[in-house]
């Protein structure tokens, strides 16, 4: 696979990911009745269920720019790691937030190729010193 072929793949995962995430995030912060329902089953207010879109989209945004796109994957991660965990807790379905994470992580590897080089990189640099 060419490089131009793995950056338009990168973009086009990328995107579908953004939508994805802030639509998730405008309904949080619209505090439709959808995220009201879904908020108040995990025990959460209004508020704190805004503050949750507003953190995503903020995760998102660093996530698309290519400058900022490591920190944004990370942030991601955990945002996505704490929705497993909160939907475990509540004894709710974890398939769509783990497919989506799967998602960002796969995307990052397409995107950011350093990243798949020092997760493929068995020797330490801790042991070279």
């Amino acid at each position: 696979m060419t490089v131009k072929t793995k950056n338009i793949i990168g973009w086009i995962l990328s995107g579908i990911i953004g939508l994805m995430l802030i639509a998730s995030a405008a309904d949080k912060i619209s505090a439709s009745a959808h995220a009201l329902q879904m908020g108040a089953s995990f025990g959460l207010t209004a508020n704190t269920y805004s503050v949750l879109g507003i953190i995503e989209i903020l995760s998102v945004v660093l996530f698309l720019f290519p400058r900022t796109g490591i920190l944004g994957i990370l942030l991601l991660s955990s945002y996505l790691g704490g929705a497993i965990a909160t939907h475990l807790q509540h004894q709710q379905n974890i398939i769509f937030p783990m497919a989506i994470e799967a998602l960002v992580w796969i995307t990052a590897v397409i995107r950011f190729p350093e990243l798949a080089t020092r997760m493929r990189n068995n020797k330490s640099k801790s042991n070279q010193l």
